[in-house]
Formats: structure tokens, sequence, C-alpha cells
């Protein structure tokens, strides 16, 4: 037998080596994965300045920003920590600081509010003052290290976002900006203000408002008087002409005239009554009427002012458009009834003469 037959599988061995090479390659896989670790690169120097050693970086990692490399190891800087190969902000620092930030803000900018709406703040904060207030808070849970970065991180960004200078003794003072301290103002001081800034624009436009709303009302009360009168004046011409026919009619105890005082005080209203103007203007009109007599009559032991209607037999032009209204209705209404009761007959067509 050839021994080159031997080293061969059969057909039938083939599947049962593809098989246990899978397996085992598998397994050699997961081994290395796990447990064999591979050589870590080193970090480069941070302080690398000659040229020679800049060949060394294919064999080394460039030391991140914000870290401090030294013998391959990394170092982060104060305030950052290690996250792989990099280093990242520190988010509870940063939080922080972002609160410190936040509070010395709102205490600066309402001192100024304060200030600009009542004079009772301040315009110029020192450091030391409002980084006493928040210092108990600021340093809670932290060592000195960690507390002292965070308040130059507060420091700085309060320095980007107010106003600084320094005072006649050198210390640092921080203003918050108009246009920040305007949303720390009380809505009515911020009103006041603002009347105040445009009170030589919004003085005319008052004064116009006031005039034409004063006109407006005046106009509107003259139109509501004049009606009431042609009103009162309509009343007045009714009732006395009315009272001349009563009295001229037969067995009549009605007297031809009329106390001016009684018909006032009959016609007006308690609330009119007080309004001498308006009974005035009806007796103007009523001294203008040509159907009216007007004169003095003793009336029970007093001199008296009396109206008489002194046109015989006439009535209003009122009363005259009533009545004739009236009696066309009355006719029509008449007219339509005698139609229901005799209906029209048709007339029944005739054969044609032939």
């Amino acid at each position: 037998m050839d021994p080159r037959q031997n080293l061969l599988p059969s057909k039938h061995d083939l599947p049962r080596l593809v098989a246990v090479i899978t397996v085992a390659s598998f397994v050699a896989w997961i081994c290395n994965l796990f447990f064999v670790h591979p050589p870590t690169i080193p970090f480069c120097h941070s302080n690398l300045h000659y040229p020679h050693d800049l060949f060394a970086s294919d064999s080394c990692v460039p030391c991140p920003s914000n870290g401090e490399c030294i013998d391959g190891n990394l170092q982060c800087l104060q305030g950052y920590r290690k996250h792989g190969n990099l280093c990242v902000e520190d988010g509870e620092i940063s939080q922080l600081a972002q609160n410190i930030v936040e509070r010395a803000e709102s205490h600066i900018c309402n001192e100024f509010a304060q200030f600009s709406c009542y004079g009772t703040g301040s315009i110029w904060v020192q450091e030391d003052e409002f980084w006493n207030h928040f210092e108990p808070m600021a340093n809670a849970g932290f060592d000195n290290a960690l507390y002292n970065y965070t308040k130059q991180r507060a420091v700085e960004t309060i320095g980007k976002l107010l106003e600084t200078r320094l005072n006649a003794h050198g210390m640092k003072e921080f203003k918050c900006p108009d246009f920040l301290a305007e949303h720390y103002k009380p809505y009515a001081c911020r009103i006041h203000q603002w009347i105040t800034q445009n009170i030589l624009l919004l003085l005319p436009i008052c004064v116009t408002l006031v005039g034409c709303t004063t006109l407006f009302l005046k106009v509107r009360q003259k139109r509501r008087v004049s009606r009431r009168v042609e009103e009162l004046y309509d009343q007045v011409c009714e009732i006395l002409e009315e009272n001349a026919l009563m009295s001229k009619s037969v067995n009549s105890e009605c007297e031809s005239w009329v106390v001016a005082s009684r018909l006032r005080d009959h016609l007006l209203l308690p609330r009119e009554r007080k309004d001498p103007l308006l009974w005035k203007k009806v007796e103007e009109l009523v001294q203008e009427d040509s159907r009216v007599d007007i004169y003095p009559k003793l009336v029970k032991g007093e001199s008296r002012v009396v109206w008489e209607w002194q046109v015989e037999g006439s009535l209003s032009a009122s009363k005259m458009k009533k009545k004739t209204n009236a009696s066309k209705t009355m006719v029509n209404e008449g007219m339509a009834l005698n139609h229901q009761r005799h209906p029209t007959k048709k007339e029944e067509p005739k054969e044609p003469l032939l």
C-alpha cells in the first residue's frame, strides 16, 4: 500500500476533520482574547523637544491635551480624569463651578437691580463679599486642591460673564451688565422705568386720548339728552291734547289746562329731576309751539303756570297716523273674513254655439 494514501483523509473523515479544525480555532481565539494581553504602548514624554526624539512617536502614544506624560504613564491635570487614552473634564467639578457661577450672577444682578429700582443695593460687589457667601456650599465634600481649582474655574467664568474692575485697594469687583440686570428687576419697576424714559412720548398720547374720550362722552350725552327732550315734548303734547278733548266732552269735570310743574313731575324720572337743564329745554320747545298757550293761573290759592292746548278738535300727527293704520287694518280684516264666508264660484265653461 502506498503510504501517501494514508496521509490523506478519506471522503468520510473529511467533515470530521473540518469540524475539529473549526473548534480548535475558536478555542484559540477565545483564549487569546481573554487571557493573552497585548503589549501596551507607552505614552510619549510630554517634554518632547528634540528632533531625534520625534521618531520615537512611532513606538509611543502622543500625550493627550490636559494631561502630563512621564516615563510612559499618563497623569491628567487637575479637574480632568482619565478616560482611555484621553483626559476628559470632570463633570462633577464642572457642575459645581456652574452652580457657583449661577448663584453669584443672581446675587450680583439682584444687588444692581435693587439699586436701580429702589436705591438699596450695590452696583459693584467685591469678590470676597459674594465668595464668602458661597464658600461653605462650594467646599462641601471636596479636598482643598479640588476646592481651589473649582473656585478658580468659577471666578474665570464670572469674569467673562460680568463686568470687572479693581477698586482703590486693588481688590477685584464685579458688576452685572445692564442688559442682564433687566431680567432681575420686578415687573412694577420695569414699567415705572419705561414710563419715566418715554414720558415725553406718552404725555401727548395720554392727553389726546383723554381729550378724545371726553369729547366722545360729551357728544354722546348731548345726543342722549336731545332724544330724551324730544320724547318728553311729544308726551307733553299728547297729554295736553287729550286733556283738552276730554274737557270738552259732555258731563266732563276735567279742566282744559294742566299745571306745568305737575306735568314735569309726572313725566320725569326721579334721577332726571336733578337735572334742571332737561326740563328747561322741554319748556323752550313748548313755548315755541303755537298750539299751546302758557299763562299764570290761581290754583288752590297759589299762582301756577299752566299749559293749555288751543287747537279745537285737532289730533296730533302721531294719533292720526295710528288711527289711519288701525282703520286700514280693520277694513282688510273685514274683507278677508267676508271672502272666507262667501267664496267666489268658478263659472263652468259653456259649450260653443254652432
